[in-house]
């Protein structure tokens, strides 16, 4: 514990100078003899830090002095102000964690990186929730992450679109997406994706597992994703949109904006144009045709057609009278 302080009081005096020793003892969350006796530990150790008294006194160390973190270039400590996920971190319980290890990256930084860096992390900021999605913390969120770090069985019942079971799963990794948590586990010798708030109950076991030395997480995610658009996507449809009708189309999905962008486009004197667009199945299709409006009409296939008639006749029955 004391050596890590001690590293954070020369991590802060390298990346910020001159601090008193109050400021150092309340960031650190101890005592101001605490600090003096962790300063003199610094210089017992070879770290020239020195004091200077007066009003704006304080600690600091000598002009060009720096330590810094092995195999580290600056620009890539300065990517890395770019990587961070102040909620995600704070999710899985590693917010202390990532504001030291930011400390150290600052540290690690050029004095005349410092301040850019400064900048980087204070004008962009990535939030990974959609509008409107708040997002919660997950009750099982952090046990899952314990077992993947640990790589430990975890016994799970689950609620999917066939129903409630009990499985077990073998965390391989965790992927947040759009504001959702997944976990990719191994179950029965399959490697299949679960959504975390379908998780009713969760118990760890003690039972460990051997993770697959090739397993790529980043790599196997990509290949599922696009599996799961190629799988859902099983239809088409031609449709008549107006302008503003395509626009929304490019909202619907990743999948059907490509196909909206590669179309040959010849709108008519009034901007309507024909097109053909991937669909899931008719209910899925006629519910995000139904929110682009009176700027779209489905030509074909005939049920499709069908249920977007039914649907606009029951619009009319509630708001005719």
């Amino acid at each position: 514990m004391r050596a890590s302080r001690l590293l954070s009081i020369m991590m802060m005096l390298q990346s910020r100078g001159r601090l008193s020793a109050e400021t150092l003892a309340e960031e650190l969350e101890v005592s101001v003899r605490t600090i003096y006796r962790d300063i003199d530990q610094l210089s017992a150790a070879g770290v020239p830090v020195y004091a200077e008294t007066g009003r704006n006194g304080g600690f600091a160390l000598l002009d060009g002095w720096r330590t810094r973190l092995t195999g580290l270039t600056a620009p890539e400590a300065k990517a890395l102000f770019l990587s961070g996920l102040p909620g995600p971190a704070a999710e899985l319980g590693l917010s202390d964690d990532m504001a030291a290890a930011e400390l150290k990256l600052l540290a690690a930084l050029p004095a005349d990186w410092q301040d850019e860096a400064r900048r980087i992390s204070g004008r962009f900021h990535l939030d990974p929730k959609g509008w409107f999605q708040p997002g919660r913390v997950h009750e099982h969120l952090k046990s899952v992450a314990d077992a993947v770090w640990s790589e430990r069985r975890i016994h799970v019942r689950y609620e999917s679109w066939t129903g409630v079971s009990d499985r077990v799963l073998e965390p391989l990794g965790l992927v947040l997406k759009g504001g959702i948590w997944y976990v990719v586990a191994r179950r029965e010798g399959a490697i299949r994706t679960y959504r975390l708030s379908n998780i009713l109950a969760l118990i760890m076991t003690e039972e460990r597992f051997e993770r697959p030395d090739d397993f790529d997480l980043p790599g196997h995610w990509e290949q599922a994703t696009l599996q799961f658009e190629k799988d859902i996507y099983v239809d088409t449809a031609l449709v008549r949109a107006s302008e503003i009708g395509r626009k929304r189309l490019l909202d619907v999905s990743q999948v059907v904006r490509s196909a909206v962008e590669a179309a040959q486009i010849e709108p008519d004197a009034e901007g309507w144009a024909t097109l053909t667009i991937p669909i899931e199945e008719i209910g899925w299709a006629a519910r995000e045709m139904t929110k682009i409006g009176c700027e779209i009409v489905v030509l074909e296939p005939p049920e499709l057609r069908s249920r977007m008639a039914e649907m606009a006749r029951k619009l009319w029955a509630l708001y005719a009278g």
